[in-house]
């Protein structure tokens, strides 16, 4: 029987025609998937290698013949999909097995480059706030070094259009807490403004009065009236008291999510996009009491147990509230582990969070969020 290299020598290679994607996944490899795709870029025929690695997707374009660079053998499930048939190779103990299906009709392959996802953003919108991220040059071309951020922004604007991509509304108030330099503010503001056509208001706290006044100008120089910034601590100030459509909360440091999402509780705030970051309270509060002391035999096991820990709460506090709430991964634009996004919906079903008190009882622990909603 032949091997996998020869096969793919045969019918990608000397047969490229014919070849529609070659995808290797099953491995123990820092690369988990590749996928191999045909495109045509100004009538030439190249390989699209797609790979995956740390929650990142990186392409290449190659020559043909490259594909027999790639290491096939770090992978258990190799399929080659063809116009007439797909073969199969699976990693046995003993080598590959192979398996060949055959279609029933043959299939048209699209060679076109321009065949990769639409996102709510692409190459050549005016959009200034990626000009001056240096993702898009001036005359709005993605730079390539650049394509992995493209593609976490577009995520991130992603998730929020599955909530708004039916909304009726003509305007729209954000409250964005520890704004930062507020490059996602100004991509959120971009969305419902120029993709929408939503009148936004959008309100932006951070500590820093010069990272305040530099969003302000950026502001002024886009043209975009509905953004605000002032220098605010969530923790401390009185914030805004008017009508909040959404809050944002991304990467507001430790206690500071607690205080945005208590914010959001006692003003009934109908949606909620929080990234919480550098969780501490939970890692430095909690004592052994249970069936989790094991896990706070090591530094850095206990500190991420006590990160998700401090998530579980607060989602389950939300719930006890009436917010439907998913976690979802997000990524952020430094590639950090701290990449998971709490996004909440306001209803009218509740529940009991009995269980974060049995928790707490049990462990010692304090965790902001439940002493900020067990006083209200």
């Amino acid at each position: 029987m032949e091997n996998v290299i020869q096969v793919i020598k045969r019918e990608v290679v000397e047969h490229i025609d014919n070849f529609a994607k070659l995808i290797l996944s099953e491995t123990q490899a820092e690369i988990k998937k590749i996928i191999v795709r045909p495109i045509k870029i100004k009538d030439k025929l190249l390989l699209q290698i797609e790979k995956y690695k740390n929650n990142q997707v990186y392409h290449e374009n190659v020559e043909i013949d490259k594909i027999l660079d790639l290491q096939f053998f770090d992978y258990k499930q190799i399929l080659i999909e063809l116009k007439d048939k797909n073969i199969i190779f699976s990693k046995k103990s003993n080598g590959y097995k192979q398996k060949v299906q055959l279609k029933e009709a043959s299939q048209e392959i699209n060679l076109s480059h321009n065949k990769q996802k639409l996102y709510l953003i692409n190459e050549g919108d005016n959009v200034p706030a990626l000009v001056d991220l240096g993702i898009f040059t001036k005359d709005g071309k993605i730079v390539k070094a650049k394509y992995d951020k493209f593609k976490q922004i577009n995520r991130f604007i992603e998730i929020i259009d599955d909530v708004f991509k039916s909304i009726k509304k003509d305007k729209i108030t954000i409250l964005d807490f520890g704004c930062g330099k507020s490059y996602l503010t100004f991509l959120v503001y971009y969305y419902f403004v120029e993709i929408k056509k939503i009148k936004a208001n959008i309100i932006g706290y951070d500590l820093k009065s010069d990272v305040v006044d530099n969003c302000n100008d950026i502001a002024k120089t886009y043209g975009y009236k509905g953004l605000h910034f002032f220098v605010n601590d969530v923790k401390k100030d009185k914030l805004f008291e008017g009508d909040i459509d959404m809050i944002i909360s991304l990467h507001a440091c430790d206690t500071a999510t607690d205080y945005a999402l208590d914010y959001a509780i006692k003003r009934k705030i109908p949606y909620i996009f929080s990234v919480p970051c550098c969780q501490h309270e939970i890692n430095q509060t909690i004592k052994k009491g249970g069936d989790f002391d094991i896990l706070f035999e090591d530094g850095l096991i206990k500190e991420r147990f006590s990160a998700l820990l401090t998530d579980a709460i607060r989602v389950e506090i939300l719930r006890s509230y009436g917010y439907v709430v998913d976690v979802i991964e997000f990524v952020d634009f430094a590639h950090s582990p701290k990449n998971i996004m709490i996004r909440g919906k306001l209803t009218k079903s509740k529940k009991s969070f009995s269980n974060v008190e049995n928790l707490i009882k049990k462990y010692k622990f304090k965790q902001k969020l439940y002493e900020l909603t067990k006083k209200s």
